[in-house]
């Protein structure tokens, strides 16, 4: 429990750097999409107590929203923010299904398409919302590939999202299985009289 709050913790924190830093743009200098969300909301749903599992991910990534639409002075909810916690919903079904076998051979593959799925919704969203996007199958690739011109094409945030979550939900999975080991205590033999 512990490791798995700790790596919450870190995921806020690397989430409010560019408040921290003061990096006024939108688009941070750092890798984008690069980011442990998605494999926050997987390994929280599978490994944490159940009181925690959903709340405490939902709500750092509610929190985090709001201090980042504020620091680049948008709205403090947005309409995609829904959509986004709706696919954040389901990975958190994903991961709450794979509570009882969470491990390497389940929860990286999961990593995997969840950072896929989230992909699609979120840039499915983008495509919808955006007006520079051409409402059609063309402005929808458009939204899943090179993106808007002036920032990094979206394909680089899938690229991005796939190294990060994996990374992240290792990272988890080890912190947690280290965390569940339990080391052997020795027995007192009875004392003889």
């Amino acid at each position: 429990m512990i490791a798995g709050i700790a790596l919450l913790i870190a995921a806020a924190t690397y989430r409010l750097l560019p408040i921290f830093m003061e990096v006024s743009t939108q688009q941070p200098s750092w890798l984008p999409g690069f980011s442990p969300l998605v494999a926050m909301i997987l390994c929280s749903a599978a490994f944490l107590p159940r009181r925690t599992a959903i709340i405490l991910p939902f709500a750092t990534i509610l929190f985090t929203d709001i201090a980042l639409n504020n620091f680049y002075k948008s709205p403090a909810l947005t309409p995609d923010m829904a959509g986004n916690f709706a696919a954040f919903a389901a990975i958190a079904f994903l991961g709450w299904r794979l509570r009882s076998r969470a491990g390497f051979s389940t929860m990286l593959p999961a990593a995997i398409a969840s950072s896929i799925f989230f992909y699609f919704v979120s840039n499915s969203l983008s495509w919808i919302l955006i007006p520079e996007y051409a409402k059609t199958f063309s402005g929808w690739f458009q939204a899943l590939t090179t993106g808007l011109p002036g920032y990094a094409p979206t394909w680089t945030f899938l690229r991005n999202e796939l190294v990060s979550n994996t990374l992240f939900t290792a990272l988890f999975v080890i912190c947690m299985k280290r965390g569940s080991v339990k080391t052997p205590t020795t027995e007192l033999a009875p004392a003889r009289w």
